[in-house]
């Protein structure tokens, strides 16, 4: 193998496909794509949240960005199945690194994400944000609404994440109850999939339960999607843990009964066109993950995102 070709996380040029690389070496950028903190070109800039002081139970998500780009070796040296293109050709991808915050400081964290979040957003890039635990879905919707305007919700989860808070903690099980107060996200024209847990307060939200989800065929739940969204500018949430643990273990609070991966991904593949404006894959938990099914599995869905980002702001699918 030429020598040029070791390390793509450096010396790739930003626009460039997939090409072969030793999957046991060289620097872990997400899919070998170009590090850099240049925004300049960049049309999506994938970056980490280490953070995971929200959790309710296990902890480890912080350690979850690292893990979600070492699986990914496994998924660059050729075009992302069953996909008829490659994204990386299509737009300038850039792996930023992660967003810096204080631990030592939680009440600033919440700030340092949304602000890290408005950097990127500014220069016209889109975001591929990898968790780091759920709470950073809220600070991050935050930047998008500031640029976008309110937003339908797409978010795959075994939990609602609308419990009642009003004392507003940092916490990953009330976020999304903060972006209906805040009025981030439209809750008529958003929908969570996947939901196995109890709260009979729904926020206005369309809940399309695991028992829906097993109950029904892609296809069928597809089509609900895109008819709950319609052609709304959309932010897309996938907690791994929508994904049942038997295919995904590697995570802080699993739930019984959820989808399996291939469920998981023939939806987002099945979703192609949607008006997706930002996207994040939260809740890998390394230290609860198994010869890293859960991270390859968080790696996977996070390129699904970024093809269907391609397919509809490259080629302009509806």
């Amino acid at each position: 193998m030429p020598r040029e070709v070791i390390d793509g996380a450096f010396t790739l040029d930003a626009f460039g496909p997939v090409r072969p690389e030793p999957t046991y070496s060289g620097a872990l950028s997400f899919c070998r794509r170009h590090y850099t903190k240049s925004l300049a070109e960049a049309e999506i800039a994938i970056s980490g949240v280490p953070f995971d002081m929200a959790t309710s139970s296990r902890p480890g998500t912080r350690l979850g960005p690292r893990a979600i780009r070492a699986a990914s070796a496994e998924l660059s040296w050729n075009r992302n199945w069953p996909w008829e293109f490659d994204p990386f050709e299509q737009m300038n991808v850039i792996d930023y690194g992660d967003c810096y915050f204080d631990h030592g400081r939680p009440d600033e964290i919440p700030k340092a994400i949304s602000d890290h979040a408005r950097e990127i957003l500014a220069a016209d890039c889109a975001m591929m944000t990898l968790g780091g635990d759920h709470f950073i879905a809220l600070p991050l919707l935050r930047a998008h609404v500031e640029k976008h305007g309110p937003l339908s919700l797409l978010h795959f989860d075994a939990h609602t994440d609308t419990w009642d808070d009003e004392a507003g903690r940092v916490d990953h099980g009330t976020m999304f109850y903060h972006a209906v107060k805040e009025g981030l996200v439209v809750p008529e024209h958003s929908v969570q999939v996947g939901i196995r847990t109890t709260n009979d307060d729904t926020l206005g939200f369309n809940v399309l339960d695991a028992g829906w989800v097993h109950g029904h065929s892609i296809a069928e739940l597809t089509a609900e999607i895109r008819s709950i969204l319609g052609d709304r500018k959309t932010y897309l949430t996938f907690d791994i843990d929508c994904v049942d643990p038997a295919f995904a273990p590697g995570t802080g609070t699993p739930v019984c009964g959820g989808l399996s991966s291939a469920q998981a991904l023939a939806t987002i593949r099945g979703l192609r066109g949607i008006n997706l404006v930002g996207m994040d894959l939260v809740e890998v938990s390394p230290p609860y993950d198994h010869a890293e099914v859960t991270a390859l599995l968080g790696a996977t869905l996070a390129y699904e995102m970024i093809c269907l980002y391609v397919a509809r702001h490259k080629f302009g699918e509806s």
